[in-house]
């Protein structure tokens, strides 16, 4: 009867639901701020270059999670499938995460490196011409559209304001080349940002187009970057395999 009593009180049952809720958030998210690093520390994982960033900020663009995630679950078939599960740490310097939340086409956490930056070009402008099931559509104005990056500068700035370590000042560059070394911190560099862009794009004939410098160029270099930064074969035997 008391329970009768509760359920045809809307008020009180809404009063009661929340107090339920509330206590299980608690319990779930207190314990949380007594732990030092809820995320552990990764050998390789780093932030975005600035032309990685470009190229994330087109993929968020195009929509691209929408029909792909970036999240391999620590199930067996999925790690058969497409490599091995997520960590925590990989999306450490992803604002917004790109985990997604359905799957039309493929997992991209670990396409970085399977294909050449040929296919992946091509891949993107016309689909069907290299997956003739694919319902993915296509892209062909990425190469023809020159790549915008005059404000990169500002784009690292509110990267670092949201936590990811792009260095402002001299004592941040230094903390930079003590985590992730010269070079990497040289790419960090907010001031380095227009100039570490045209280099890496320069590098590597990305889009096939080695005279501009397009959208293409930057989302292929993104895309090329998925999953490469932690060397998975060196845990074959260690913590990262616990859950398999």
């Amino acid at each position: 009867m008391k329970h009768e009593s509760i359920e045809i009180n809307s008020g009180l049952l809404i009063v009661l639901t929340l107090m339920v809720i509330s206590i299980g958030g608690l319990v779930e998210i207190v314990p949380l701020f007594h732990i030092e690093e809820t995320v552990e520390d990764v050998d390789g994982v780093r932030p975005y270059t600035p032309l990685e960033l470009r190229g994330r900020d087109i993929y968020v663009r195009e929509g691209c999670y929408t029909c792909h995630s970036q999240m391999i679950r620590p199930f067996r078939d999925e790690m058969l499938r497409y490599g091995h599960y997520s960590l925590a740490a990989e999306s450490q310097y992803d604002h917004p995460f790109q985990w997604g939340s359905k799957r039309t086409g493929p997992d991209l956490a670990r396409v970085g490196g399977k294909y050449s930056h040929e296919w992946q070009a091509q891949h993107l402008i016309d689909p069907q011409s290299l997956v003739p099931e694919s319902i993915m559509p296509a892209y062909p104005w990425l190469l023809e559209s020159e790549l915008d990056y005059s404000q990169i500068e500002e784009r690292m700035v509110a990267q670092a304001r949201v936590g990811v370590p792009y260095s402002r000042t001299q004592s941040e560059y230094d903390a930079n080349v003590e985590q992730f070394g010269q070079e990497m911190a040289d790419k960090l560099h907010v001031a380095n940002g227009a100039d570490m862009l045209e280099t890496q794009a320069a590098a590597e004939d990305w889009d096939g187009n080695p005279d501009q410098i397009t959208e293409m160029d930057a989302l292929v270099a993104y895309l090329q970057m998925l999953g490469t930064m932690v060397d998975f074969s060196k845990y074959e035997d260690g913590h990262f395999n616990q859950f398999r």
